[in-house]
C-alpha cells in the first residue's frame, strides 16, 4: 500500500473534500484507512454498566485508498507515490512531482543484489 500509518493526506470526495489530516489506522485486507476528523458518525449507546448516561459516541469510520492522496511532506502538495531502489537494493517511497525519497520501504537483502554485468 503506497500510504502509510502517520502520512498526512489530502481527501478528495465526500463531504469532508479538501480537508488535510493525518492517517491514524490502516486495513490493508479492504485497502480503507482511517483518518483523523474525517467521516465521523454518531453511534448511539443504550445505557449499561459500562455506559452508565447512554447517548451518542462519535466514531471515525475508514475511507477507501483511493478517495485520499498523499501531500509529500517536501513540495507540501497532493502528490501520486512511487518506489525507487537504490544500487545497494533499498527500497524508497518517492514523490512523483518533486522526485524527492519520502521514507525507506525496505532495507536491502544482500542476496537479492543484482551485480552490473
Amino acid at each position: 500500500m503506497r500510504i502509510n500509518k502517520g502520512d498526512q493526506v489530502l481527501v478528495l470526495i465526500g463531504r469532508n473534500n479538501g480537508k488535510k489530516s493525518r492517517v491514524t489506522s490502516i486495513n490493508k485486507q479492504e485497502e480503507k484507512v482511517t483518518v483523523e476528523g474525517v467521516n465521523v458518525v454518531h453511534k448511539h449507546v443504550r445505557r449499561s454498566r459500562r455506559n452508565p448516561q447512554g447517548g451518542r459516541l462519535s466514531m471515525e469510520m475508514p475511507v477507501s485508498v483511493s478517495n485520499v492522496q498523499l501531500i509529500c511532506p517536501f513540495c507540501s502538495q497532493p502528490t501520486r507515490v512511487g518506489f525507487r531502489f537504490d544500487k545497494d537494493g533499498t527500497k524508497y517511497r518517492v514523490c512523483k512531482k518533486c522526485k524527492a525519497d519520502i521514507n525507506i520501504v525496505s532495507r536491502s537483502k544482500k542476496k537479492f543484489i543484482k551485480t552490473g554485468k
